[in-house]
């Protein structure tokens, strides 16, 4: 199974959530409106934060990375396309912030969960999504491909501006 979330698992759980809130609601159920609004949350936020330890019991193989060797400095913008509710997204932005501590590139965080129309324009179906000069990798990608596809796309982006 491939590392990423697909959006439309992300709207799922968006409509779980909003519609139990709804239902305990409609229903004049104020304290289960009250938990659900808090405890539901609290579980998301520690899916995400305990998921590289239960990945692999998802069927999601484990969550690890290849460091880059060389980090050259580069004049490159990378978008990280993430979504709320994605436990990949913040792993992925953590890889892609240490490769710019090094590497000085510009990174650009747009969120799409309200918004799946921005990755739909670009043939983009699940997060996290990383694009840089044009080219669009998805999934957890490790921080040496990472690496590699942003010197690529400098080295690109400098030929075809002496050309």
């Amino acid at each position: 199974m491939k590392q990423q979330c697909h959006l439309s698992m992300i709207w799922l759980s968006w409509i779980v959530y909003l519609g139990g809130l709804a239902c305990s609601i409609y229903w004049h159920l104020w304290f289960l409106a009250v938990v659900w609004l808090v405890v539901a949350p609290l579980v998301q936020w520690q899916y995400i934060r305990r998921f590289p330890a239960v990945s692999s019991l998802m069927g999601y193989g484990a969550i690890a990375d290849a460091p880059a060797a060389v980090t050259p400095r580069v004049s490159q913008t990378v978008r990280l396309y993430t979504a709320l509710g994605c436990p990949f997204c913040p792993l992925l932005e953590q890889r892609l912030e240490n490769l710019r501590g090094s590497m000085e590139f510009t990174l650009e965080k747009i969120d799409v969960t309200l918004r799946p129309n921005l990755l739909a324009s670009k043939g983009i179906r699940a997060v996290p999504a990383v694009e840089i000069h044009g080219r669009i990798l998805t999934g957890m990608v490790s921080s040496r491909d990472l690496a590699a596809a942003i010197v690529q796309s400098d080295v690109q982006s400098e030929v075809g501006a002496h050309a």
